[in-house]
């Protein structure tokens, strides 16, 4: 397999480093933070202006025609500036879910506005006490005429204070745990009867309790088929697996560089600690970990587009089962060779080790995906 970029894709990585470094410094990222809003305007234009909300739509609808790779060199880079604004939630799975199983007025209608950064959108599909089972639903639509009445439980939904509209999971039929049964609506998020819960997640993103109450939904705001959404939020949730492999991999790289210029400068008995040979041999196991998990976010991204469900997830597993297993140690060796600075918000380590450590549990952390992977080579080989 070709690892290379491609030339738009070099040009493209290239962009954004500058661009985070020099226009999404660890001060303008906390004023970001501090304001609550969980998205700065300006940062969001850029985005639009530079192509990256399209990235990955077709160019009839606005956008670029990328894939999954594009979003690989798009997050990375983000990973690297702790960038927090919506991109995972707006472009990558709800975006996504458009993309893949809405119909040709659903695409027209939304594709472009997300493209020109007008229009945010959330993903409300998990719930509480479902933990990583994707297909847990109890939020039920029933038909009422033409309509469709929506009530339900949401919870850890991405960006869903700052979305316009939500991309909400139903149940139409069947059971709480089928696959079968569950469909998709796209609600606003002010409707009548929706409360939204939004709050600051440790590592600085935002996410969203929400609760639907016989709310009404009309039959035109149906995404895909009744009943046959399940392969669409799956193939959207793996997206979003790979897109956080990429970012992490972004996080761990700037961790070894700020980690390595801390032990350069930080001085014991007049010695800078860097000098000590068991540090040294700490540093290189954190870029070699690294290095692993940014081969793994590469097969991740190559698979993530594939209409391959069995290939596609076991490929997405094994990738967050490393890359999760990665950040959490690089985060903590980060963190302890800073000392007890590394656990201070002045640091910017520790809101990397912060941000490490929820992508680890994002759509499922590396103990539950590593159960995923056995259960998939026990059932090769029965």
């Amino acid at each position: 397999m070709n690892f290379d970029l491609t030339e738009e894709q070099q040009m493209l990585n290239d962009s954004l480093r500058r661009f985070v470094t020099n226009e999404y410094g660890f001060e303008k990222r906390g004023e970001i933070i501090s304001s609550g809003a969980g998205i700065d305007k300006a940062t969001w234009a850029n985005f639009a202006e530079m192509g990256l909300l399209g990235f990955t739509f077709p160019e009839d609808y606005d956008g670029l025609g990328g894939n999954a790779i594009d979003t690989m060199v798009v997050m990375e880079n983000f990973g690297r500036g702790l960038v927090v604004e919506p991109y995972l939630a707006t472009v990558v799975l709800a975006g996504g879910l458009i993309r893949d199983a809405g119909n040709e007025a659903q695409k027209a209608d939304i594709l472009p506005g997300i493209a020109s950064g007008e229009r945010l959108l959330a993903l409300a599909h998990n719930e509480p006490g479902a933990r990583y089972n994707l297909s847990q639903v109890k939020t039920t639509a029933c038909k009422d005429g033409a309509d469709f009445l929506i009530s339900g439980q949401k919870t850890a939904v991405l960006h869903g204070g700052q979305a316009n509209q939500l991309i909400v999971s139903a149940r139409t039929s069947g059971n709480v745990n089928d696959e079968s049964g569950l469909s998709l609506f796209l609600v606003d998020r002010n409707a009548k009867g929706i409360t939204v819960d939004d709050f600051a997640t440790h590592d600085g993103h935002r996410t969203a309790e929400i609760s639907l109450s016989n709310v009404t939904v009309s039959a035109d705001n149906l995404i895909g088929t009744v009943d046959e959404a399940f392969p669409a939020i799956e193939k959207a949730v793996d997206l979003g697996i790979a897109a956080l492999c990429a970012e992490a991999v972004g996080a761990m790289e700037a961790m070894n560089a700020a980690t390595l210029e801390y032990i350069k400068t930080r001085k014991q008995f007049g010695t800078p600690i860097g000098k000590f040979q068991v540090l040294q041999h700490r540093m290189a196991d954190m870029f070699i970990q690294t290095e692993q998990a940014k081969t793994m976010a590469i097969l991740a991204a190559s698979e993530a587009d594939s209409d391959d469900r069995a290939r596609r997830r076991e490929a997405i597993s094994m990738a967050k089962t490393l890359v999760g297993q990665a950040a959490r140690y690089v985060g903590q060796q980060g963190v302890q060779l800073h000392g007890g600075m590394g656990v201070t918000d002045e640091m910017f380590a520790a809101h990397l080790f912060k941000r490490l450590t929820l992508i680890n549990l994002l759509f499922g952390d590396a103990d539950h995906h590593l159960a995923q992977v056995s259960d998939g080579l026990l059932a090769k080989t029965a």
